[in-house]
């Protein structure tokens, strides 16, 4: 099975968009890992087959036999203990961070760690074959585990190959979402900040081993400043896979929901896969 990540340093160039293309050409499984604000659904979701809970992490949980002493509001330091009724205590689930301090000092043992959901894992199917996304419930963690919960759950439907829309940046969702594929595809855009955060991620993919392709997105928007990121990419031995010229068309379609994408830059998009594609 063939593993592709489509991964940016930063929001906004269009990562989304090259992914959905992608899976329109290619077909089989498509997982959206960024798990905090996933959107690739709302293009290609056609029905929804099942959904899963996701549990993880635990919070604490305070049992009727409190003595209402106290101790734990003294001491919980995110003020996640309140006083409820009849001088019993009662956790905000909100504000623990269940570090389960409050369970190891209680005297009456009246605290327990109960593990709790923070989120949904949803499999769907699209027009080309199938998506795997989830949300987080907001203000819960773990988005690392859940994006590699994603991960495996569209690896399990396969057939033989799944494409990975991972969330912008380079922190833990985007390592989940990276880890053990075959190759990376880095989008960016002719910004100073499209230039330095492709940077960082492509010293990620160096420190995963893996190989990395480097796209530029409305190239034509600032063309001095394209070639300045296809110099980068000959100085640093990275392989630069092609530029993406802005089409209006694309937000446009987008707006309304209408895909498969046309256009210039949709075909263009569908070019530059298939070159890559006979290189994995």
């Amino acid at each position: 099975m063939k593993q592709v990540t489509i991964m940016s340093g930063k929001g906004g160039t269009g990562k989304t968009t090259f992914s959905s293309i992608v899976h329109s050409v290619e077909g089989d499984v498509i997982a959206d890992c960024d798990v905090d604000a996933p959107n690739l659904h709302m293009i290609l979701e056609k029905e929804i087959i099942s959904v899963e809970a996701f549990i993880s992490g635990e919070k604490a949980e305070i049992g009727e036999n409190c003595t209402g002493c106290g101790l734990c509001y003294k001491l919980c330091r995110f003020s996640a203990i309140g006083v409820w009724e009849n001088n019993k205590f009662k956790v905000n689930h909100r504000k623990c961070e269940g570090c389960a301090f409050c369970y190891y000092v209680c005297p009456s043992r009246a605290i327990t760690m109960k593990k709790i959901k923070t989120g949904n894992i949803f499999v769907s199917r699209t027009d080309y074959g199938k998506i795997v996304y989830a949300r987080l419930i907001p203000g819960e963690e773990n988005s690392g585990k859940l994006a590699a919960e994603v991960r495996e759950r569209a690896k399990k439907i396969a057939n033989d190959f799944v494409v990975i829309d991972a969330p912008p940046g380079i922190g833990c969702p985007v390592m989940a979402s990276l880890a053990g594929v075959d190759a990376a595809i880095i989008v960016t855009e002719p910004t100073l900040s499209g230039l330095g955060d492709m940077v960082r991620a492509v010293e990620l993919t160096k420190n995963f081993r893996i190989k990395s392709f480097v796209v530029i997105n409305k190239y034509n928007l600032n063309e001095n400043l394209s070639a300045e990121i296809r110099q980068w990419c000959r100085e640093n031995d990275v392989m630069f896979a092609g530029t993406i010229p802005y089409d209006e068309e694309i937000p446009k379609q987008m707006s309304i929901l209408k895909f498969p994408f046309k256009g210039k830059a949709a075909e263009k998009i569908r070019e530059i896969w298939i070159d890559i594609k006979s290189l994995l």
